[in-house]
């Protein structure tokens, strides 16, 4: 289960992202950074969050702990920034954060070159959720006490933006790969691959798209219901790891073409 939080003070916005995320402080009197719900990215962003996030922390990948949190729209009355104003009041309800990580840095792949089971591992997994934002330009990877962490997956599984085609994209291969600011050193997707798509069993995904809450599946076009709207979610999981795994072999041929 996630934890659910309540937002006692909205901290600073962090406005190198595109929704405005912010560092707000919570009732546990833990600091995070909030995703809006009422952002423009929507709440399929945070969906992908959710789903992405907790995959990644299932893999054994790195990446800060994901909290739900409360939002009262009442705290937009102590923030002086319109702007700011109006997406607290947009995004009234329940919101997402990540850990807030104090005295983390940015991710430089000129200095910092994790070793290449860890790199081909974050490159599978991102080949596998359709994930376009790890790139040199962003790489949304922090480096916190020399551990890498993964953040920001609110443009993975972009697939949700076009049900019609999920089965297709399922199945798909994921060319943005080539542009991972990792591929240079994942030199062992091959052989990682059964491991990693292993561990992806139908009993995790189902476990994972639990998750997500019921508000945020609600009233989405040609779904009946929050329950079958999470059921395709589980089904387009489901079929992207079965073999053969064609984003895996365009992985494998990009890092070719790089050498």
């Amino acid at each position: 289960m996630l934890r659910t939080v309540a937002a006692t003070r909205y901290v600073t916005p962090l406005r190198e992202g595109g929704s405005l995320p912010a560092v707000v402080e919570a009732d546990d009197e833990g600091l995070y950074v909030m995703k809006f719900r009422g952002a423009g990215q929507g709440r399929k962003a945070l969906i992908a969050e959710i789903v992405a996030g907790e995959l990644a922390r299932e893999l054994q990948l790195p990446i800060p702990e994901i909290v739900l949190v409360e939002l009262d729209a009442d705290m937009a009355r102590t923030e002086p920034d319109p702007e700011i104003q109006h997406l607290i009041r947009a995004s009234a309800g329940l919101n997402l954060a990540l850990d807030y990580l104090p005295g983390s840095v940015n991710y430089d792949p000129l200095v910092d070159r994790p070793d290449p089971e860890l790199a081909s591992r974050i490159v599978w997994f991102d080949a596998f959720v359709a994930n376009v934002d790890r790139t040199a330009r962003n790489t949304n990877m922090l480096l916190w006490h020399r551990r890498l962490n993964l953040i920001d997956h609110g443009a993975a599984l972009y697939f949700h933006h076009d049900w019609a085609n999920a089965a297709n994209a399922a199945s798909g291969r994921f060319a943005p790969i080539k542009d991972h600011v990792l591929l240079p050193l994942a030199s062992e997707i091959a052989r990682i691959d059964a491991d990693m798509a292993g561990r992806i069993a139908p009993e995790l995904v189902d476990s994972i798209v639990r998750l997500l809450p019921e508000s945020w599946l609600a009233d989405e076009p040609g779904f009946a219901d929050a329950e079958q709207h999470r059921r395709a979610y589980a089904d387009y999981l489901n079929r992207r790891v079965q073999s053969p795994r064609a984003f895996v072999e365009e992985a494998i041929h990009a890092r070719s073409l790089q050498l």
